[in-house]
């Protein structure tokens, strides 16, 4: 089962804000272990393609790229594939009839249950004769929106490491391993965990050395030593 973080773009049409007509916006999914490729309707067409009439491929998408644009495409599902990363790129395709398209591609993770990136999943915007405004908006909505849906995650890690002093894998594990047993999608943990600690008091004591922390964090570390309980 895919996780909820950011997946609210289903193949049907992804959550885009209305300052774009539909046509021009679609969305993907790319899976690792299977190198296979899912796309819209709006992004077939804008290949030129009927929906349904062939299969995407990473072959089929490499060939649609502008020529002097393939080592970057090619570069992007490298990228893709190792660092799992929020994304974006521009560059030309050119559809069955020989136009060439300006296209901007915006992507996030897919991760499942556990946690772990099972695949990206994002947009394409067609950005012929938009405005400069429109595109920027749209790319502002989405990564921000991508950006967003991670955090929570990162958050909840930091909470993890701070209060058991583990490094940020550890405390990874310790997400997919509630989530394994709980049944219950890492994103969800997270953000009731986060909603949860509003209500957890933090005592005086550690508060203070937090605070002494805070206010010299710009001195040198040697320099900037937490003040001890007889102070």
């Amino acid at each position: 089962m895919l996780d909820d973080v950011g997946n609210n773009a289903g193949l049907g049409g992804a959550d885009f804000d209305d300052s774009a007509d539909a046509d021009k916006v679609g969305s993907f999914r790319f899976f690792f272990d299977t190198q296979s490729w899912e796309w819209s309707d709006e992004v077939a067409r804008l290949h030129g393609y009927a929906p349904g009439e062939v299969e995407p491929t990473t072959e089929l998408l490499a060939g649609h790229k502008h020529p002097d644009d393939r080592n970057d495409f090619e570069h992007l599902v490298e990228e893709m594939a190792t660092n799992h990363s929020v994304f974006s790129s521009r560059h030309r395709i050119i559809d069955t009839r020989g136009e060439v398209h300006h296209i901007m591609v915006i992507g996030q993770p897919i991760v499942d249950e556990s946690g772990t990136p099972i695949g990206t999943e994002g947009f394409y915007l067609d950005m012929d004769g938009l405005d400069s405004r429109i595109v920027k908006a749209q790319i502002d909505h989405h990564v921000n929106r991508f950006r967003k849906s991670q955090g929570v995650i990162e958050q909840t890690k930091g909470m993890i490491m701070f209060t058991y002093r583990v490094s940020a894998d550890q405390a990874f594990e310790v997400l997919k391993w509630r989530s394994q047993v709980t049944n219950v999608k890492v994103s969800i943990l997270c953000r009731n965990i986060i909603a949860g600690s509003q209500a957890i008091s933090i005592p005086d004591s550690a508060r203070h050395s937090f605070d002494h922390l805070l206010l010299t964090a710009h001195q040198d570390t040697d320099t900037a030593a937490p003040p001890t309980d007889d102070e």
